[in-house]
């Protein structure tokens, strides 16, 4: 498969497992907007890669040092055959979709995903994902220090505190990455 066009781009949907869309209080409408910006992308040929974190049984990647993953590890959610950890069904990869697994908060960190987007020669990311506070925010931060050029779909990110997600996305997103809505995002690409 070939994607024309330079730089390559490629919209990384992040975190977007049953486990952690259940929690959120727009989820159908959030996995409406998600899913009106992937088909937008794969029409313009750009690339969609899913990222997802998920553990082997036992949790042998867990420090007992680190706060976030020993509550995960406590409560056996997130398991490579936890149903939750499954991409929300709504917005499932398509053939030929990759899918890179995560052991950290970052898409970077314990997985292949620069292998992958340096081997496709992908320069520009799309950053969607839950939590704006965890994975887009830890993402965004390895990836503009990796010079990828950056753009972040404010309501295609969701978190649990509606003011943190408001502050990253109006006040700290900016100062790395172009920070536009769903509709913007799509009329732009259509």
């Amino acid at each position: 498969m070939t994607f024309p066009g330079s730089p390559a781009a490629a919209l990384l949907v992040m975190d977007v497992q049953g486990a952690m869309t259940a929690s959120l209080s727009d989820g159908p409408a959030y996995l409406d907007r998600l899913g009106r910006v992937m088909d937008t992308a794969r029409r313009a040929d750009i690339r969609v890669i899913y990222v997802v974190v998920r553990f082997h049984d036992g949790y042998p990647e867990v420090s007992p040092r680190n706060k976030s993953f020993s509550q995960i590890k406590g409560s056996g959610r997130l398991l490579e055959s936890d149903p939750g950890s499954q991409i929300d069904p709504s917005v499932r990869p398509r053939d030929g979709e990759i899918v890179v697994t995560k052991k950290r908060v970052s898409a970077f960190a314990g997985s292949d995903l620069q292998v992958v987007l340096r081997a496709q020669g992908v320069e520009e990311l799309i950053l969607t994902g839950i939590a704006t506070s965890g994975v887009v925010l830890s993402t965004l931060r390895a990836a503009a220090d990796m010079d990828y050029r950056l753009t972040v779909i404010a309501d295609c990110c969701a978190d649990r505190d509606d003011e943190v997600h408001r502050v990253l996305t109006t006040k700290v997103f900016p100062r790395q990455a172009e920070v536009v809505s769903a509709d913007e995002w799509v009329d732009a690409h259509s």
